[in-house]
């Protein structure tokens, strides 16, 4: 099963400095019929004003990962770790025991984030935060694990779950292909262009829930960069 939601109907929430798209159910959105898939409970998409941002509030037991799509986040948390995270790489906070941290845009332009949060597969765990560079080059034509709980991704930021968030940057016309374990399931979104998955088209900010499938076969329609959440 392959199913898109379009970008137009996801949850949304609109304020001063803020303009937010719910892929599931969060805060004052709620649909009984999207409410997560496994552990994978938010995918948030986040555009945030200059000068404005998240004020210092706290969280537990979760996974939350920050991919920066344009502009770039600034992180301050309780434990002392600050931060600036740019466009195309990725920043880990695992909340555990608790965590209370803020997030700024301090540019003079815009930026754009999607936030993930997955349920981690063990509670009470040690609070922590780190940040990493992506170029884009590197992931040219090719699935590159950013944050990964499973054995292998070396180079990923890691998280406490067993699941992997890749990212890929296609051009038109180029392919990928991942193979999806018996049991697992996966979540795609395109940060920009078009692409099909499986012969299924999506566009920029589109989400596509996959169930069943042995292998996804992501064709980029237009320069497309990509993320694909591997799951249980």
């Amino acid at each position: 099963m392959i199913e898109v939601t379009p970008f137009e109907s996801l949850g949304r929430l609109d304020i001063d400095w803020l303009s937010a798209r719910y892929h599931f159910s969060f805060a004052n959105y709620h649909d009984p019929a999207r409410t997560g898939l496994g552990p994978l409970l938010v995918w948030n998409d986040d555009t945030i004003q200059p000068g404005t941002g998240f004020d210092p509030h706290g969280h537990r037991d979760m996974e939350i990962i920050t991919y920066v799509r344009s502009g770039a986040i600034s992180h301050r948390d309780h434990l002392g770790n600050e931060g600036r995270t740019v466009a195309g790489d990725v920043q880990v906070m695992s909340a555990g025991t608790g965590i209370r941290h803020a997030e700024y845009n301090l540019e003079d332009e815009i930026t754009q984030i999607f936030q993930i949060w997955i349920e981690p597969d063990e509670t009470r765990l040690e609070p922590r935060w780190a940040t990493r560079r992506f170029p884009k080059a590197e992931r040219a034509a090719d699935l590159v694990a950013l944050a990964s709980g499973r054995a292998g991704d070396d180079g990923a930021l890691r998280i406490h779950q067993d699941a992997a968030i890749l990212g890929a940057a296609l051009t038109p016309g180029q392919s990928v292909t991942h193979p999806i374990g018996e049991g697992r399931r996966a979540y795609l979104v395109p940060a920009t262009g078009r692409i099909e998955v499986n012969g299924v088209a999506a566009k920029a900010r589109d989400g596509v829930a996959i169930v069943g499938e042995d292998k996804l076969t992501i064709t980029a329609l237009e320069d497309s960069d990509i993320l694909l959440v591997d799951l249980p």
